[in-house]
């Protein structure tokens, strides 16, 4: 049973098989050629780093990423930022996972409301197919728990759901900023654009990709989706749908970022840049949460901007636990 939080803990601390997600892992050798781990250790208040130095092949044979897992070591104060040097790891053989993993700061049921309210401000035939689609009940239950990535940005329980709103917020502003936006256009294009990772995401020990997402991914089941939707109401116009396909479709903005095709219409670049957009400074916010440092600069470089961070003035770290 966890007893220590990842926020509770202090320089000295010492810990006994106390549970953690093995939230990421890199192996190393040393410069005589003795292998060692770096670490990154999660619960549902924050991560850690660790270092597992001369791990046993015992060991290193099974740890991997969404692995629960029992550190026994000593908590440090390396860089300024607590680390766990480890000596033991055993596994965790039936983990809770609601002590692991992290939801969104914003309440998920004022977020269901809003979700509702940007469909509802939809015209026809756009609300009947996005209502039809991410209020479904099967899949809406999925939609609204699902991580809209696994580390990059938004990787907690609603990450998906919080990422599509502030997407939709920005859509409407920038539909009203440019001229000839057509604005139904974008914003279903905005709601949908994500909808398969909540089929491309499983919920276990961490986030992991699903089968579906390994063979088929977000991208291609979004588009499966909405044209079967389309096929379902029997009255969509064919020229919108083809418009809409091609936002998903193009939503990653580059062949070697996972598009089939760029973006070509004026709906089409905003979708994109307003994806790029909310997950970069949700990605800044994130690598400062999981940073665990209090100084003015990030104690270790994001791996999405390649550099250490600088805290804006006032920025309080943490994130929200499930309850």
């Amino acid at each position: 049973m966890k007893s220590r939080y990842i926020s509770d803990l202090e320089s000295k601390d010492d810990l006994e098989n106390e549970p953690f997600l093995m939230q990421d892992v890199v192996r190393r050798t040393t410069r005589d050629g003795r292998p060692y781990l770096l670490c990154t250790y999660s619960d549902k208040t924050g991560q850690a780093s660790g270092v597992f130095w001369d791990v046993p092949e015992d060991v290193d044979s099974w740890i991997k990423p969404g692995t629960a897992v029992l550190v026994t070591g000593k908590v440090n104060l390396y860089k300024n930022s607590l680390q766990i040097t480890t000596t033991d790891l055993n596994p965790w053989q039936k983990p809770d996972m609601s002590e692991f993993l992290t939801t969104s700061n914003r309440p998920r049921d004022e977020m269901v409301e809003e979700l509702r309210q940007r469909i509802g401000q939809l015209s026809s035939p756009w609300q009947e197919l996005v209502e039809s689609i991410l209020l479904a009940p099967d899949f809406f239950r999925r939609f609204i728990n699902a991580p809209a990535a696994r580390q990059m940005h938004h990787g907690y329980i609603s990450g998906l759901l919080e990422h599509t709103l502030s997407m939709a917020t920005l859509s409407l502003t920038l539909a009203d900023h440019y001229p000839y936006v057509d604005k139904d256009l974008l914003l279903a294009g905005t709601l949908l654009h994500d909808a398969g990772k909540a089929i491309e995401y499983e919920i276990g020990n961490g986030f992991d990709f699903s089968d579906d997402g390994r063979l088929v991914g977000h991208i291609i089941r979004a588009i499966t989706m909405v044209e079967r939707a389309a096929a379902v109401l029997g009255d969509f116009p064919p020229e919108k749908l083809r418009h809409l396909v091609h936002l998903l479709a193009s939503h990653h903005g580059a062949f070697e970022w996972g598009s089939p095709v760029v973006p070509k219409t004026l709906e089409a670049v905003l979708l994109h840049q307003i994806d790029l957009l909310d997950s970069r400074v949700q990605g800044f916010f994130d690598h400062l949460d999981s940073d665990g440092g209090d100084a003015r600069w990030s104690t270790r470089a994001s791996h999405m901007f390649n550099t250490e961070l600088r805290r804006p003035a006032g920025y309080d770290n943490g994130r929200v636990s499930e309850s």
